[in-house]
């Protein structure tokens, strides 16, 4: 394995408080091969959670990163909505995020900006309803390519209703005095080294992703869609799939250990420093990824993050992390002591069984 990168992460005494919220968006049925390659039996298809997170600073108001899916998804612009019902998707979504916000206390006037990781229909919520006086924070290209918007043009996949009346700010990394952490190009959104957003291209046109400073020295790194299944960034040089896995990733709650070679087989060449899957490219007519080598090359510089116990990785659709995590109104406060990092590495492996017992 390599050695694990300095990240190079300015020092700062100020601090954010992060919640992640289970927006309740429910996407199943999703072909796998859109995203992901090889494979698996009984991994055809993926069923996905989405998650927004609730970012506080001390000073300076309240931010959402990412809203997941609104309720009304088949309103959405005809693009999209036709796209869901004819790809047989399921889908559900019990609440908005400004719903569950204002059952815990927290009103939606007072959330100063949400930031789109990308402009995807599973991320972007329904902007109409938070306030006018909310930013709407997107990423680098966005104004040239989704300006307008349906219904003046029918054929874009985004709502003139989400920006209008608002500040729409397009945030630019070139202008950024060089910031970079690890090796993403960064933007220190309050200027304190409490939230940084990162340039993180690939999946989609202007797709970004954050990382969050809730101690001196411990961070949340929020991935949005840089990939959409643990074994795309696990393992890594930086991570070898161990030879003992411990929680049990079948039985989490079991003393017992299980084997990683069982595992071997599975990854490329056998390699216990390569992911198990690499991002499916679109020239097959198959995936969704803008660019499969950006999206790739992004996916390398997060497992920098990824090696480091003191960062928790959460990508908007990580399902295996729904028994792993605290969610809203809980904070993530502490975990690095109650083992979240740790516990959550490498249960991504429970979607493997059939690919075991199909192999053994």
């Amino acid at each position: 394995m390599d050695q694990l990168p300095d990240l190079e992460i300015p020092f700062s005494s100020v601090s954010v408080k992060i919640r992640i919220i289970d927006t309740t968006t429910r996407v199943g049925d999703i072909p796998s091969e859109l995203f992901m390659s090889p494979i698996f039996q009984g991994l055809e298809h993926l069923n996905c959670p989405a998650y927004s997170f609730l970012i506080e600073h001390p000073s300076n108001g309240k931010l959402l990163f990412d809203l997941g899916a609104r309720k009304d998804y088949m309103n959405l612009p005809p693009p999209v909505s036709n796209r869901i019902r004819d790809g047989g998707w399921k889908v559900e979504v019990q609440k908005g995020v400004r719903e569950q916000l204002e059952e815990h206390g927290i009103d939606g006037k007072d959330i100063d900006a949400v930031i789109w990781s990308h402009w995807h229909w599973d991320h972007i919520g329904d902007m109409s309803t938070f306030d006018k006086r909310t930013t709407l924070v997107v990423g680098p290209g966005f104004k040239q390519n989704f300006i307008p918007a349906y219904p003046t043009n029918p054929d874009s996949p985004l709502l003139e209703s989400d920006f209008e009346g608002r500040v729409l700010r397009e945030i630019s990394f070139d202008t950024a005095n060089g910031l970079q952490l690890g090796g993403f190009n960064a933007f220190d959104y309050f200027g304190d080294g409490s939230f940084f957003l990162v340039d993180s291209p690939g999946h989609a046109i202007g797709h970004i992703s954050a990382l969050a400073r809730v101690t001196s020295d411990s961070f949340v790194f929020m991935g949005g869609d840089a990939c959409h299944h643990g074994g795309q960034f696990r393992p890594s040089r930086y991570l070898g799939l161990p030879s003992v896995l411990l929680p049990n990733p079948f039985e989490n709650q079991s003393a017992l250990v299980y084997p990683g070679a069982l595992f071997d087989h599975l990854l490329p060449d056998g390699d216990k420093n390569k992911p198990f899957f690499t991002v499916s490219s679109s020239t097959d007519g198959n995936g969704v990824a803008t660019d499969a080598n950006q999206a790739v090359e992004t996916i390398r510089k997060i497992q920098e993050f990824d090696a480091n116990d003191k960062i928790l990785v959460v990508m908007a659709h990580d399902a295996s992390l729904l028994d792993v995590l605290d969610f809203f109104p809980k904070y993530v406060d502490g975990f690095v002591e109650k083992g979240w990092v740790k516990a959550g590495r490498w249960v991504f492996l429970k979607d493997f069984k059939r690919a075991l017992k199909e192999q053994l």
